[in-house]
């Protein structure tokens, strides 16, 4: 590759693209020196490690950008990362939405909904959850305390045009705001409501129930005695959901961590107000030679590189210390707003719930593994068959396709596809 000329190279923190000889950017990185950093790729091919030296051999030249501090340069490096999907750089294997609960409270008439993808303006979102069918559960149970819209805006609009309540309405899940049937101050309310209690806010609600069961009790009321007293439960079961792991002050997320050479599986259990109220996992393929410092460092940049829908934590439980932490945590700080702090727990509530999401973590891995050897086998299977139907000497482990295209015989234009592996 063409080596930068000797004291080009800023002594300043920055981000490094390595390109490949289309100009493609094959790797990003950050340091706190440039040039200390990127001085570590020059050296002897053989003192580097084997997948540290591959990309250097694809790379035919090296950028950088300039940033004033340690953060900048993580900002801009998660940045790059995301914007071009470099082949050296950590990446996700399990590359996957989780669902979230969107609260629209944008609309007129905000509506709650079980929603994956992309964010927007104008929602609140709360989670992610690792099951769907959870949250749809947990939705169910509070709309008969939080009776708000679960319809589209356009099922909304025909109820309007009608003048006629849907089902929900006459199940009491519904307040009816298609038919007038609540003000919008009221309605307005019952959305706070609705959003403090995902937040872990759920006392006031209790007592609120628990007042006006009795008030009704009191003035003979039983039938709708009977009704809060359903609702009371309904927001009980929903609670129980909802893990207890600390005092209602606890604002903190636990990563869970299990690797080997290859890959890593994160586990993160997101705990505000002492409840865990989301969980995120995934797998990331390492594709450079990492430690488990430098581990820890790419699964907090895939954790934060983007807001949690559930905001930023007062501590991170980690089970390694990332590298250069400082950095992580003036970073997380700035998101947030106020000091974070990351740590190992080393004792109590918080080291056993820790060592609980680690477990998450290797069980994952475990079942990521196996159902890679079960893919394994299926592609091995169907390389067989092909190596029978179409009377082959030996299965195709390499399979090349070839497409030509042209403009009455000129403008000539051609692609090829392989397939290794069957893939």
């Amino acid at each position: 590759m063409d080596r930068p000329e000797p004291g080009t190279i800023p002594d300043t923190p920055g981000s490094y693209q390595f390109k490949d000889p289309e100009g493609r950017i094959i790797y990003v990185g950050k340091a706190k020196s440039l040039r200390q950093r990127l001085s570590n790729y020059f050296q002897n091919p053989r003192s580097l490690h084997p997948r540290t030296a591959q990309m250097v051999a694809t790379a035919e030249t090296v950028e950088w950008i300039q940033v004033r501090n340690e953060v900048e340069a993580l900002m801009l490096e998660y940045s790059l990362i995301k914007q071009h999907r470099p082949r050296f750089n950590v990446r996700l294997v399990d590359d996957k939405s989780y669902p979230f609960l969107a609260v629209t409270f944008g609309d007129e008439w905000p509506r709650a909904t079980v929603t994956r993808g992309m964010r927007k303006k104008g929602s609140r979102y709360f989670g992610p959850y690792a099951h769907a069918y959870a949250i749809r559960e947990t939705l169910d149970e509070l709309l008969r305390t939080f009776p708000i819209r679960t319809c589209s805006d356009h099922k909304l609009r025909h109820h309007q045009r009608v003048g006629k309540p849907c089902l929900l309405f006459h199940i009491e899940k519904c307040s009816g705001p298609c038919v007038d049937k609540i003000t919008p101050q009221a309605y307005s309310g019952l959305v706070t409501e609705f959003m403090e209690f995902l937040e872990g806010d759920v006392e006031p609600v209790l007592q609120r129930l628990e007042t006006e069961m009795a008030a009704a009790a009191a003035a003979m009321e039983f039938e709708q005695a009977a009704r809060t007293r359903d609702r009371l439960a309904a927001v009980r079961r929903a609670v129980e959901r909802q893990q207890m792991v600390g005092d209602t002050t606890e604002d903190v997320d636990i990563i869970g961590v299990h690797e080997d050479d290859l890959e890593a599986a994160a586990q993160i259990f997101f705990v505000r107000r002492g409840r865990v109220v989301g969980r995120l996992g995934f797998i990331l393929d390492k594709v450079m030679d990492l430690d488990p410092a430098q581990t820890m460092a790419a699964v907090l940049e895939q954790v934060y590189g983007d807001p949690p829908a559930v905001g930023y934590p007062k501590s991170v439980l980690v089970p390694t210390i990332p590298e250069d932490p400082s950095m992580y945590e003036e970073w997380l700080t700035a998101q947030r707003g106020s000091r974070v702090e990351i740590r190992i727990p080393q004792r109590g509530t918080k080291r056993e719930l820790a060592e609980t999401v680690t477990k998450n973590a290797v069980d994952a891995f475990q079942r990521h593994r196996l159902k890679r050897a079960a893919d394994h086998n299926s592609r091995a299977k169907a390389l067989n068959d092909l190596e029978q139907y179409l009377s082959l000497p030996v299965a195709p482990l390499r399979i090349e396709c070839y497409d030509m295209s042209h403009l009455q015989g000129t403008d000539y234009v051609g692609s090829m596809v392989v397939l290794e592996d069957g893939l």
